[in-house]
């Protein structure tokens, strides 16, 4: 996949909604790709930052910058310890993985390498997660808050996050545990598409026993392909329909849910997560469509 070539142009709004520029601050020479989609392209490491041994000066290591990123780490509200909150979130669920802090030079460290980067209060030292695990959390973005007190390290993880070996270190509901529910690590903070993707996924281990009730309509679509195929067929065209037949936006809508959820099922009868579809989609932000469709005939 091709990565968005740097530029020297002026920081575009864009670029500031990046998070790469704040309010009255220029960085007219920050390499930041501002003409693309964030948080969609595969940036390269940024080459003007270099982590160089420990100094005296720095208990993680002295950062070496260009005047541009100097500029930028400088725009940050760092507390009175030089710290500001960082979040990582996962570039194509959308999940929060973990929160940590982050000071001038886990920034720096994160835009050089492309891995996110924290500093440990504990230790009084810069982490980067994956470290010792391997699960490395590939950073595709970052974003500084409207107030440049926070930041969003937008990327992929290698592997779970969570110390306990759960997906994200999220889990835990509120409301669950006021009911007296356990923690569940394999429940996360799911956005609508995801909560529907788990549903599915439960319907499809449900067994059906005989006198134990009528299946869901999930669990038939999970058990008979030929309904399953004929269904996403009949939504489609009800999709179809609402163009040719110019319906309202809300109808629009409701059957591009039911598509949705039927190609969904399908989805999960061919074992395929929507995180794997949407990494696709991610992917061909950096190509043309006729780029893309002749890289999927060669393979």
């Amino acid at each position: 996949m091709a990565a968005a070539a740097p530029t020297h142009a002026p920081v575009s709004s864009s670029a500031c909604r990046a998070g790469f520029s704040s309010s009255g601050v220029s960085f007219p020479n920050f390499r930041s790709a501002a003409a693309s989609a964030p948080g969609w392209r595969r940036r390269e490491p940024y080459p003007a930052v270099s982590v160089v041994s420990s100094s005296p000066q720095s208990v993680a290591g002295a950062i070496t910058v260009d005047t541009e990123v100097d500029t930028l780490l400088d725009s940050v509200k760092w507390d009175s310890k030089g710290l500001a909150v960082a979040i990582a979130q996962n570039v194509d669920t959308g999940a929060i993985l973990m929160q940590g802090f982050a000071n001038k030079e886990a920034l720096a460290k994160t835009i050089s390498t492309r891995k996110a980067t924290f500093f440990s209060r504990s230790r009084s030292s810069l982490w980067t997660k994956g470290e010792t695990s391997m699960n490395f959390i590939n950073v595709h973005d970052i974003f500084l808050d409207c107030d440049h007190d926070s930041i969003i390290y937008l990327g992929k993880p290698d592997g779970p996050t969570c110390h306990t070996g759960a997906e994200t270190c999220y889990y835990t509901s509120v409301y669950d545990a006021l009911q007296s529910s356990k923690p569940n690590e394999g429940r996360q903070v799911m956005t609508t598409l995801y909560s529907l993707e788990d549903t599915i996924s439960r319907r499809h281990e449900e067994k059906v026993t005989d006198g134990g009730g009528k299946p869901s309509w999930t669990k038939k679509l999970l058990l008979d392909n030929q309904l399953l195929c004929s269904k996403i067929r009949e939504e489609a065209g009800e999709l179809i329909q609402t163009l040719l037949e110019n319906e309202d936006q809300s109808r629009a809508a409701s059957e591009m849910a039911d598509l949705l959820y039927h190609a969904m099922v399908l989805l999960r009868v061919k074992d395929v997560k929507m995180e794997q579809v949407l990494e696709v989609l991610r992917k061909r932000f950096s190509q043309s469509g006729i780029e893309e469709k002749a890289s999927r005939n060669k393979s």
